[in-house]
């Protein structure tokens, strides 16, 4: 129990006057009657630690209230669930939000992906999209959407032709062929974009590519 009153109040009392206490879930002020007080102190009976049953039966359950992380509204959580992971969201929609702005870019990136992921965002503020990142297959791919389990790998004209050589070329074709199988043993969908023909990047010639891309993902939606 957490009193938000002093001795002196509390001797001055009478046994069915409300004092105030502080809830240990919550943090919230809340009213109980001395003589509840006293026999919570007396024989530890009594609902002197929770402003509520919803706040008692959280302490049970081992979670707690927290704040969330992208819009700051309050929600229970496991503690155990805490425990794992730094940022907390009360919805799947504030986790798309949170982490589509505080994404890591990566460092070789061509204009075209990078014009697509600002465009993306944008379309789908709500979409989860995780772009450059090898945390679905170990491998990198350009765009994913893990709640669609659906992926695309843009190719430009280092994947059809040895520009630098034909041992590099057959190792970027033999990681191309991976990448398709690790989507495919996790049930991932690859789509496969040639932006062979985009000899230099501009937002005109672009589009087209973010047609192909956003057409594909209403359809999947």
């Amino acid at each position: 129990m957490r009193p938000l009153f002093n001795e002196l109040e509390f001797k001055l009392a009478k046994t069915t006057d409300d004092l105030s206490c502080e809830c240990y879930t919550c943090g919230s002020k809340f009213l109980i009657k001395k003589r509840e007080i006293i026999s919570y102190l007396n024989n530890g009976k009594g609902k002197c630690n929770y402003c509520s049953r919803k706040c008692s039966n959280i302490a049970i359950k081992k979670s707690s209230i927290i704040k969330c992380d992208n819009c700051c509204k309050s929600f229970e959580k496991q503690l155990s669930q805490i425990n794992k992971s730094k940022n907390h969201f009360c919805s799947s929609s504030c986790a798309a939000t949170y982490n589509n702005t505080h994404k890591t870019k990566g460092n070789r990136r061509s204009k075209l992906e990078t014009y697509l992921e600002n465009e993306l965002i944008k379309y789908y503020p709500d979409l989860e999209i995780h772009f450059n990142r090898k945390d679905a297959i170990n491998s990198e791919l350009d765009i994913y959407i893990p709640s669609l389990k659906l992926a695309f790998e843009l190719n430009g004209i280092f994947h059809y032709e040895p520009i630098f050589g034909v041992d590099k070329y057959n190792q970027i074709q033999n990681n191309d062929n991976r990448k398709f199988q690790a989507c495919l043993e996790q049930g991932i969908e690859i789509c496969i974009i040639d932006s062979s023909q985009q000899k230099y990047f501009k937002k005109e010639t672009s589009q087209k590519y973010l047609d192909i891309i956003t057409n594909i993902i209403n359809n999947k939606k």
